[in-house]
C-alpha cells in the first residue's frame, strides 16, 4: 500500500505529469530518430552527459520523480545529420561536493555511457561537473574502456567563444585598455586563467577574485596580476568575468555595491555554469548591471526537436547552445572527414586543440550568439548610470608590468 501511495504522490503531481510530457512528446517529435530506426542505422551520434544546474532544473525536467537508472533524456538536437542528445543525471552540483554523492555520480554516468555505447554514440561530453568524475585520469580511464568512442571535456570550444564574446563585449562597452580596470572571478580555474591571459595580453590591469589562496599566489606569479579573497577587497572596477559559481565569488547585491563605480554600470561577463549573478539579484540592481551569457554557441543549422518549447526550458534561444555541446557536435561532424579528431586527447586544452575546433566550427557554422542576458536580448552598452553622479574617481592600484602575452597552463 506504502508503494502505491507513493506512486500516486509522484505521478499525480503536476510538475511531474508535465515533465514526462515533455518528453514524450519530444520521442513522438523526433522524426529522424525513428527513420533511423527503421533504416537499423545508430539512432545518436553525440550525447551530452551532465549534471542538472540546480532545483529549478530538477523540477522542470523531473517533477518528482527519480529514474531507478539515475539518468534520463534532456533535449535533443540536429545539426545537419548529426543526431546529438543530452543524458542528464540525477544529481546537482551541491550533491557533488560530498562523497556519496560523488560516488552516486559515478555510478550514474558509467551508466549513462553505457547506455549511450548501446545506441550508436561516437562521441560523449562530460559536461558541468562531471568533467573529472573519475579523478585527474578521467580521459585515459575512459579511452581504454571505451576504446571505440571519443570523450571530451568541450573546454577548447567554450574558451575560443569566451575570448570572442569578451572581445566583442569590451568593444561594445568603449573599456579600453589604458584606463580600464577588469575584476576575473575564479581567476586560477581553466577558464579564468584564458580570461585573464586575454586580457593581460591586450594590457588591461587585471585584479583575479578567489577562494584557494595557494592557487592565488600562483595566478599573481604567472600573469603578474593583483588578487584577493573578499568584494571588500577588491576595489571598484569597470567589468567583471564571472568564471566561478562558487558561492563566496558570487556576485550579491552587496558585493555588486562594493566594485561599481558611482555613475557607472557594472558589465558582467557570465561564463560560469549555474551562472555566477542570478536573475533575482540582476533584476533587484535595477539597471545597475548590464549582464552578458556567455561561452554559448550558435548555429543556423542548429535544430532542437520541439523547437522554442525544448530550448526555453534549457534557458536559452533559437540556434544556441552551450559552448562545450557546440565543441562535442563539432567533433562529430568530423569524425568521417578528419581523421585525425579521432587521435586527439579532447581532455587537453590547447592553441593546436583550439585552432582545429575553430576550424570545424567555420565548416558547421558555429559562431557567437547575439549578446543575450538569460535568454533576452542586450540593446544596450553603454555604462552610464545617469541617476548617479560621480563624484570621484575610483582608485586605481599600481601593478609591475608585463609581458605581452602571458602563457595558459592547461
Amino acid at each position: 500500500m506504502k508503494r502505491i501511495l507513493n506512486f500516486l504522490v509522484i505521478w499525480l503531481n503536476w510538475r511531474t505529469l508535465l515533465a514526462a510530457s515533455w518528453r514524450a512528446g519530444v520521442a513522438i517529435a523526433d522524426w529522424r530518430t525513428h527513420l533511423r530506426k527503421r533504416m537499423g542505422k545508430p539512432i545518436i551520434d553525440v550525447v551530452f552527459i551532465t549534471n542538472m544546474r540546480d532545483g529549478v532544473d530538477r523540477k522542470k525536467y523531473l517533477g518528482l520523480w527519480h529514474p531507478a537508472s539515475g539518468h534520463f533524456n534532456g533535449p535533443r538536437y540536429w545539426l545537419g545529420n548529426v543526431s546529438g542528445r543530452t543524458r542528464a543525471l540525477d544529481i546537482v552540483p551541491e550533491e557533488l561536493m560530498s562523497i556519496p554523492g560523488r560516488d552516486r555520480a559515478r555510478g550514474y554516468f558509467l551508466n549513462a555511457v553505457v547506455w549511450s555505447q548501446k545506441r550508436g554514440a561516437k562521441v560523449i561530453l562530460l559536461a558541468a561537473g562531471l568533467k573529472r568524475i573519475l579523478g585527474r585520469n578521467t580521459g585515459q580511464i575512459l579511452r581504454e574502456r571505451f576504446p571505440g568512442i571519443t570523450f571530451t571535456i568541450g573546454d577548447n570550444g567554450t574558451a575560443f567563444n569566451l575570448i570572442q564574446e569578451i572581445f566583442r563585449a569590451l568593444e561594445k562597452a568603449n573599456l579600453k585598455s589604458e584606463s580600464s580596470r577588469i575584476g576575473v572571478l575564479g581567476p586560477s580555474g581553466f577558464l579564468g586563467r584564458v580570461a585573464v591571459n586575454f586580457l593581460r595580453a591586450r594590457g588591461y590591469e587585471v585584479i583575479g577574485l578567489g577562494t584557494d589562496s595557494a592557487r592565488l599566489v600562483q595566478t599573481e606569479e604567472d600573469f603578474r596580476i593583483e588578487t584577493c579573497m573578499s568584494f571588500s577587497e577588491m576595489g571598484k572596477v569597470d567589468a567583471v568575468i564571472a568564471c566561478t559559481h562558487h558561492e563566496d565569488s558570487r556576485l550579491s547585491l552587496e558585493a555588486i555595491a562594493f566594485i561599481r563605480k558611482t555613475g557607472k554600470k557594472l558589465l558582467v561577463i557570465d561564463v560560469a555554469e549555474p551562472y555566477n549573478l542570478t536573475e533575482e539579484v540582476f533584476r533587484a540592481c535595477q539597471g545597475r548591471v548590464i549582464r552578458l551569457d556567455a561561452g554559448n554557441a550558435y548555429s543556423p543549422r542548429l535544430e532542437y526537436v520541439l523547437g522554442a518549447i525544448s530550448y526555453r526550458m534549457f534557458r536559452l534561444t533559437k540556434g544556441v547552445v552551450f559552448g562545450c555541446f557546440a565543441e562535442a557536435m563539432a567533433i562529430a561532424s568530423a569524425l568521417n572527414t578528419r581523421s585525425e579528431v579521432k587521435k586527439i586527447d579532447w581532455f587537453t586544452v590547447s592553441q593546436v586543440n583550439m585552432g582545429i575546433i575553430t576550424g570545424i566550427f567555420k565548416e558547421v557554422r558555429f559562431s557567437v550568439p547575439s549578446p543575450r542576458c538569460f535568454g533576452e536580448p542586450v540593446e544596450s552598452f553603454d555604462l552610464t548610470f545617469a541617476s548617479e553622479q560621480v563624484q570621484e574617481a575610483s582608485p586605481r592600484r599600481d601593478i609591475r608590468s608585463v609581458q605581452s602575452e602571458v602563457p595558459v597552463h592547461a
